[in-house]
């Protein structure tokens, strides 16, 4: 379920202020082998660990690319409920088969809320129940899809590249009918679990968006490219900024 940012603002129901960004490289052809595991099997035993599991996607541009958010109540929140999971029964059972399907799964950025209230509020989402497992012809349906941005700073310059975000982009997303879902920046504290590595030294600003079409998305594209105000906001990164173009899965919390 999709729910637009000024809702999570009002009702201050903000799910977890610490979240993962988790983006995997697969084997070629497996994505939906582990999709199969993962909405299968692996949902509720991470939540009974502790942590929310707020969306996971095919990426609509990288066929072998599995995308899919995590959020915790704190950083020893985060310690505490992952060290339960992977030292745990559910995990024990299904990490060699999900393994199997992957090349790289490090690509981790941690993160915070970009300012008070832009967390996924959750309140009314409802995940699917079991079964739900997803068809591969899913992968060609734009429609109801979720982008990520990966806007990449320079040192320091998270503050005010939200505060501008707010002004200068947030109202050129509501003129056009997109769904401002969250919004983060990097979370600088020491990994609390070594286990998992996350990429560390990032400045990020992240914006996820929920859109009903990929017409949506473009329409949206070409009005910010021709704001100025974008245009200089752009031109201050550190290098190019990354879009991700995401199908969720049928037990995605976001863009259901």
């Amino acid at each position: 379920m999709s729910l637009p940012l000024n809702a999570a603002s009002k009702s201050g129901l903000n799910a977890s202020p610490v979240v993962e960004l988790r983006q995997y490289t697969l084997k070629p052809g497996r994505r939906d082998t582990l999709i199969d595991i993962f909405d299968g099997h692996l949902i509720e035993g991470q939540e009974a660990a502790g942590m929310t599991i707020i969306g996971q996607f095919r990426d609509l541009g990288r066929p072998d690319m599995f995308v899919w958010l995590r959020g915790f109540d704190g950083m020893v929140a985060r310690k505490n409920a992952l060290t339960a999971f992977y030292e745990g029964p559910v995990w024990a059972a299904w990490r060699d088969a999900a393994n199997a399907t992957m090349i790289s799964s490090d690509d981790v950025l941690l993160l915070k809320r970009a300012w008070p209230g832009a967390g996924f509020d959750l309140s009314g989402a409802r995940r699917a129940a079991l079964p739900g497992h997803e068809k591969p012809s899913r992968d060609n349906r734009l429609s109801d899809i979720v982008v990520i941005k990966i806007h990449h700073l320079r040192p320091g310059a998270e503050a005010g590249f939200a505060s501008r975000f707010e002004t200068d982009a947030i109202p050129v997303l509501a003129a056009h009918g997109a769904r401002l879902l969250a919004a983060f920046v990097s979370e600088h504290a020491e990994n609390s679990f070594l286990r998992l590595p996350v990429r560390s030294g990032e400045n990020v600003f992240i914006s996820v968006t929920a859109f009903g079409s990929a017409d949506a998305h473009e329409s949206v594209e070409a009005a910010l490219a021709a704001a100025p105000a974008w245009q200089a906001l752009q031109s201050g990164l550190a290098r190019p900024t990354e879009t991700l173009r995401l199908s969720p899965t049928s037990r995605s919390l976001l863009g259901r």
